[in-house]
């Protein structure tokens, strides 16, 4: 009997407690979209501002992913975040490719200077180790895949992605058949065992009870939604404010019952997307 409390005990001891973790997400818009303010910023102010949603907030970010961010600026957001956090952070950045094989460019900043190409980045704070996964995208466009974060101090695998974007230059056929293939590819991907995963972006669909966008878009992230838990769904029904446009179009998605708060900041003239925040209990 001794023995078998002691050996309860001991499981008790060494059973993983659940912490926090809060993650981030935002369409920056600032490679080749005339349009947003955030259009040929250098990477100073592109870091300090990024930096400012993701220490100004109700909710703190310890993973960031990023959409329409530029390669050249990933090393000044990362010092950045560092300095201003005394906190070790480690950036992921993979640069869009165009159809020809050719580096998907950013515009120059104001002075001229050139800013590398339009990525997708995931910032973590601590070490990490990331993966590229290559998505099904149309031969005539960008390439497209989902960058993965290994975080081994917290047993989480973090995947942030930018689907196409169904204009008529982006999987323009009916029935969203590449953002179909891709979600379905990013749940592949995403899932990694002996990790809780955490994933989401700028999806370029609509939420399946949202009542607009394409259906068959709505039909693709359904499949998430049976999956995970979005930050912003409200109960049974699977939609959420929204963060471009009058549409939601920016998901995090973590375990089911794992979402604590979902935050999305309305005060936002920087981007034509609004940032999302998620704090979530592991």
């Amino acid at each position: 009997m001794v023995g078998q409390v002691l050996l309860l005990a001991a499981g008790l001891l060494t059973a993983p407690a659940r912490t926090d973790l809060s993650v981030m997400t935002w369409n920056v818009c600032t490679g080749t979209n005339s349009d947003c303010p955030f259009y040929r910023a250098s990477a100073v102010e592109l870091a300090q501002n990024i930096g400012a949603y993701a220490l100004n907030q109700p909710i703190k970010p310890d993973v960031i992913f990023l959409q329409e961010f530029c390669t050249g600026a990933t090393g000044t957001l990362e010092h950045w975040l560092e300095q201003r956090t005394r906190r070790n952070w480690t950036i992921g950045s993979w640069g869009l490719v165009s159809h020809d094989g050719s580096p998907y460019a950013c515009h120059p900043d104001r002075l001229g200077r050139p800013r590398g190409a339009q990525s997708i980045a995931v910032a973590v704070a601590g070490e990490a180790a990331f993966e590229i996964h290559p998505l099904p995208a149309p031969p005539w466009f960008v390439k497209r895949a989902v960058l993965c974060a290994t975080i081994p101090a917290r047993k989480v695998h973090a995947c942030g992605t930018h689907l196409s974007s169904g204009a008529q230059y982006d999987d323009r056929q009916p029935g969203a058949p590449y953002r179909t293939r891709q979600i379905k590819r990013l749940l592949e991907v995403a899932a990694k065992p002996g990790h809780r995963a955490v994933l989401g972006g700028d999806l370029n669909v609509s939420p399946p009870d949202g009542g607009y966008g394409g259906a068959a878009g709505r039909r693709a992230v359904a499949a998430v939604y049976r999956a995970y838990q979005e930050c912003d769904q409200r109960g049974t029904r699977r939609t959420g404010r929204w963060t471009r446009e009058g549409k939601k179009l920016d998901y995090l998605f973590a375990p089911k019952g794992t979402v604590r708060r979902c935050h999305v900041e309305r005060q936002v003239t920087l981007s034509d997307h609004k940032p999302v925040y998620v704090k979530l209990a592991l």
